[in-house]
């Protein structure tokens, strides 16, 4: 794969507040990538100064090996689908796709064979003489989408484009989305604030906090190995232990020694983050290393699995909260008050100073 956009040393201020600081980020063609962060990180703004909507205070854009830095955001060559749709409402569908279409002087019967090839694809043939308020918000979302591909754009943009729709609908739509994305071949990047959207769909992750890019991976590297607390914090639930580094391989907590991947040779203070299905109450054989017993204090219902929270002499004040299914608690009439080995597994600890 070829790089496809290029930012080098972007920057955003208002004011004294600084949206963005120094950001470097390379994408390559085809690729699905995803910009996660909570609210104010300044992904949004990146995505936005991407779009010419918003003029970066430093730092250049290339697209395509052509230099987009101060180019008007018609003669960028990107598609852009909002959270709030912003379909036209006099509009009907055809119209509303065709809309860009009509811009570039395309001839008629062109357009409308366009517009009924790309309603067709996403999933909606047949609604072109409707008008939006005609429709649910996901077939609005899938209009909007329909009209950001009309004109073929080398570059999808989707600003938290799911967002407004409730949780089943959201879920069949991103996964059709991509699948979209998929066939077509079109560079997409997309700003989600979920973190499960995230994973679900992207080829890449990039997760921003404070204007700055804290981590860029696949959906596995940034879950399974984070390179910042933050990362390791905002990225799926995760357990936070305070610890000491005793020597290569080893640990302790509170007063309890435990192994620990890890080639820190010096004692020092650090927090270890440990998700909570790498809190194992099976299978644990004699000989297991990291093994201790627990009470459990809360259970917390989610469908086929539970969250519980337990507490052990071994790891001194803290929780550890462990995903356990419905069937194992079933099985071992566990509940609140009950008690379970657990162990931690040694190469899933992640240690930070």
């Amino acid at each position: 794969m070829s790089t496809f956009l290029r930012l080098r040393g972007i920057g955003k201020r208002f004011g004294d507040f600084s949206a963005l600081n120094n950001v470097d980020l390379d994408i390559e063609k085809g690729e699905f990538v995803c910009f996660l962060g909570p609210s104010g990180c300044g992904k949004t703004t990146l995505l936005r100064i991407i779009a010419g909507l918003e003029t970066q205070s430093a730092g250049s854009i290339e697209q395509a090996g052509r230099d987009i830095s101060r180019l008007p955001p018609a003669q960028r060559d990107y598609g852009i689908v909002f959270q709030s749709y912003a379909l036209f409402p006099n509009l009907t569908v055809a119209d509303n796709v065709a809309y860009g279409l009509v811009n570039r002087k395309v001839p008629r019967a062109q357009a409308r064979a366009r517009v009924q090839e790309l309603v067709a694809l996403v999933g909606l043939p047949g609604s072109e003489d409707k008008y939006p308020a005609q429709l649910s918000g996901g077939q609005q979302q899938r209009i909007a989408l329909a009209r950001a591909l009309a004109t073929s754009p080398g570059l999808l943009l989707l600003d938290e484009p799911l967002s407004a729709l409730d949780a089943i609908v959201r879920v069949h739509l991103r996964q059709e989305i991509r699948s979209l994305q998929r066939k077509l071949g079109v560079t997409t990047i997309m700003v989600t604030h979920d973190q499960e959207e995230a994973l679900s769909v992207a080829d890449r992750i990039v997760v921003m906090n404070h204007g700055v890019i804290e981590q860029v991976g696949t959906p596995m590297e940034v879950y399974r190995d984070p390179a910042t607390p933050f990362v390791a914090d905002f990225v799926g639930r995760v357990n936070v232990l305070s610890a000491v580094a005793d020597g290569a391989g080893r640990v302790r907590i509170g007063n309890t020694p435990f192994e620990c991947a890890h080639d820190r040779r010096d004692s020092a203070d650090v927090k270890i983050y440990l998700r909570p299905e790498d809190v194992l109450a099976r299978p644990i054989a004699p000989g297991d290393s990291n093994v201790f017993d627990a009470q459990i204090e809360k259970i917390e219902f989610l469908g086929a699995y539970c969250l519980v929270r337990a507490a052990s002499p071994a790891l001194g004040p803290h929780k550890l909260t462990v995903y356990l299914s419905l069937n194992f608690l079933a099985e071992h009439r566990l509940e609140v008050g009950g008690s379970l080995p657990l162990r931690l597994l040694p190469e899933r600890m992640r240690l930070f100073a």
